[in-house]
Formats: C-alpha cells, sequence, structure tokens
C-alpha cells in the first residue's frame, strides 16, 4: 500500500463511468471532463460490462458512427480485467503484455472497486535527492496506541505509519530517506535499519532532546548539494513528491510549501446587520482558506539559517527563509490527504486503506 489508494486520488475511478445505455456522446464527455483516456461501461446492477477509450470513439468516427448512436457501436465487451486485490507488480506487467495504459479492478461480482493506470504504476527513475522524515514526536493525541509504541510505528492496515509513507515516496522514485528520531527513537531504527529490506537507503538525525520539526536539519552532516524534501511523518497522502519536486527547482525556489484548501462550513445561518438593519444572510456559508500539507522541498543553502542543535519548527523556519530571500513560493495540491493525528483520524485511514489494497 503506498499513499491513500485509489478511492482517495483526485480523480476518482466513479467519475469515469457511464450507462451501458449511452450515447457516444456521453461518452466523449466524460472524456473531455476527465481528461482520461477511457469510459468504464457499467450494466443496471453496476457491473463492468465494457470500456471505451478515445481510440475507440475515433475509428468509430471514421466508419461514420454518430454523435447520437448507442455507446455499443464503439465498446469493447471483453476489456482486460484484474482481480480485487491484484498485485501491482502483475499488473504493471500486465499492461506492459497487452500493451494497454488503463486496467479496471474488479470484485468477484464484477463490479469496479478500482483503477490502475500505468502511469501511476510504472517504474520511476531513481532521484538523488534525499528525503527528510520528521518523526521524533510523542504523538500524544493518538494514546493509548503510543503509550509504549512510537506514533510513526502505530500500524494501519498491518503496516506502520511510516512504513506506507516510504513506500509511497519510494514509488515516485525515492531512494534516500534521512529519518529525524527522539521518542522511542531506537524503536524505530530497529524496526527499518538502514532500509535494505525495503529496497532504500536510511539515516538517522538522532535528537538528544526535542528539537521541533525543522530543527533536526541542523544535525544533518554533510550538508547536501541538491535540493531535498522534508515531510511530517504522520501525513499520508497522494501528493505527486517529485512533481512537487520539479515545481520547486523550476521556480528556483529556496523553499516550497505544499497547500491545500480547507473548507469549514459553518453549521448555522449567518446574519449581515449594519446597526439594526438586516442587510443579507447566508445559510451555512463555506468559508475556504489555504492550509500547510505538511511537506516541503528545501534548497541546502537554507540550513545555515539554523541553530545547531536549537528548537525549531518548520512555520518558523519557513518564515525565517521568506525574510532572508523573498523566494518561497507554494505548491497546491488538490490530492488525497491525511494527517493522522488522532484515534478517529486513524480508525479513517485503517478503513480505507484496506477497503482499497493496492
Amino acid at each position: 500500500m503506498v499513499g491513500l489508494g485509489k478511492i482517495m486520488t483526485s480523480l476518482k475511478w466513479e467519475n469515469l463511468c457511464v450507462s451501458e445505455n449511452s450515447s457516444i456522446r456521453d461518452a466523449i464527455e466524460v472524456l473531455n471532463r476527465t481528461g482520461m483516456k477511457i469510459v468504464l461501461l457499467l450494466g443496471e446492477s453496476g457491473t463492468l460490462v465494457g470500456t471505451v477509450s478515445d481510440g475507440d470513439i475515433r475509428r468509430g468516427l471514421v466508419l461514420e458512427v454518430g454523435l447520437s448512436d448507442s455507446i455499443s457501436k464503439v465498446a469493447n465487451y471483453n476489456p482486460v480485467v484484474v482481480a480485487e486485490g491484484a498485485d501491482i507488480g502483475q499488473v504493471r506487467e500486465l499492461m506492459r503484455e497487452k500493451k494497454i495504459h488503463q486496467i479496471p479492478e474488479v470484485n468477484l461480482n464484477r463490479q469496479v472497486v478500482g483503477l490502475h493506470f500505468f502511469d501511476d504504476i510504472a517504474d520511476k527513475p531513481e532521484l538523488k535527492n534525499w528525503m527528510v522524515i520528521m518523526v521524533g514526536g510523542k504523538g500524544s493525541r493518538l494514546m493509548p496506541f503510543t503509550k509504549e509504541t512510537p506514533k510513526p510505528l502505530v500500524r494501519i492496515a498491518g503496516k506502520p505509519i511510516l512504513e506506507h509513507v516510504i513506500l509511497r515516496a519510494k514509488s515516485e522514485g525515492f531512494r534516500n530517506f534521512v529519518l529525524a528520531i527522539y521518542h522511542f527513537g531506537d524503536q524505530i531504527e530497529a524496526y527499518f535499519k538502514d532500509g535494505k529490506e525495503l529496497g532504500i537507503n536510511i539515516e538517522y538525525l538522532r535528537e538528544r532532546s526535542p528539537l521541533g520539526t525543522a530543527g533536526a536539519l541542523s544535525l544533518w552532516n554533510p550538508r547536501q548539494l541538491l535540493p531535498f524534501l522534508v515531510t511530517n511523518g504522520d501525513v499520508i497522502t497522494d501528493l505527486n513528491y517529485a512533481s512537487m519536486l520539479n515545481f520547486h527547482l523550476h521556480h528556483h525556489a529556496s523553499a516550497t510549501m505544499a497547500v491545500r484548501m480547507h473548507e469549514l462550513q459553518n453549521p448555522f445561518g449567518v446574519v449581515e446587520v449594519e446597526g439594526l438593519k438586516l442587510t443579507g444572510y447566508s445559510e451555512k456559508p463555506i468559508h475556504y482558506s489555504r492550509i500547510n500539507a505538511g511537506v516541503y522541498a528545501l534548497d541546502p543553502g537554507v540550513l545555515d539559517l539554523l541553530q545547531n542543535n536549537a528548537f525549531c519548527d518548520m512555520p518558523e523556519f519557513i518564515e525565517k527563509i521568506r525574510s532572508k530571500s523573498n523566494n518561497v513560493f507554494v505548491y497546491p495540491s488538490d490530492d488525497a490527504w491525511l494527517d493522522v493525528g488522532n484515534p478517529t483520524d486513524l480508525s479513517k485511514a485503517d478503513q480505507v486503506i484496506l477497503k482499497n489494497p493496492t
């Protein structure tokens, strides 16, 4: 399992479904709206009866099939599918063998439970850039799970939270990781060791006292020559780490912060007044704000702004960088994101991942 899986990607497979009674125009509208190259054709019981690709439609139009004609005239009623819970490596090889870029995943009743895209599961080139994961906190909000276990080793769907984070980054080409440890750090180090069992390289920043979400970076020696990522160890997300790094490099940024939109709905009707006169009314309005997603890209030069072995949280550090260079960017993301901060979040993440294995 890497990230939150298929159900929590920014584009859900449900957006690609149409009824078997649809027209070719309906399928084209789905393709245009989603930017994808496949439409899933569902029967009355929600079962997969076929697929339609952009190529199927182009071939149909060449044969003078009309836009108002039934989608059945261009549909593939024998699509390649994989069973629920299929191994990603096997799915990847099947795609290569069949020379296809999308494969639906179906359960025993042939109902769609996911959709694999080759671009998402193809082997990514290895990156030389490092990822630093801050895992030194006590995880007090997750008590009693963290009474004798460090938060990063609390399990979701059978794997520690931190392992999900690492495997997600590995799937995008990251092979070099630094874990900043303090509370129960020996347990984390005993579990992950040097990372060879996961096919990666892991080093450690061992805090002798809590240094915050940025202070541990002052312990990193020798200094790196390439930009690197920093993430909180309790953030599970489908954010594309490699794309964020490329964004950072493209803008020649000193620092880049991933941000996401957060909506907060007022449970009450809001009344606007001037004095005692009613001037407006909004029923349960929604307020939007940009929030820090807990993932950062940093230029190695900014580490000079940290005092060695001194406490510093990342928001304070980002502000230092901004004041010094005025070259801090934000990377907008609408990808699935979950900060596993309390037992409710832990239960939510567990259910999502168990229901949608990858």
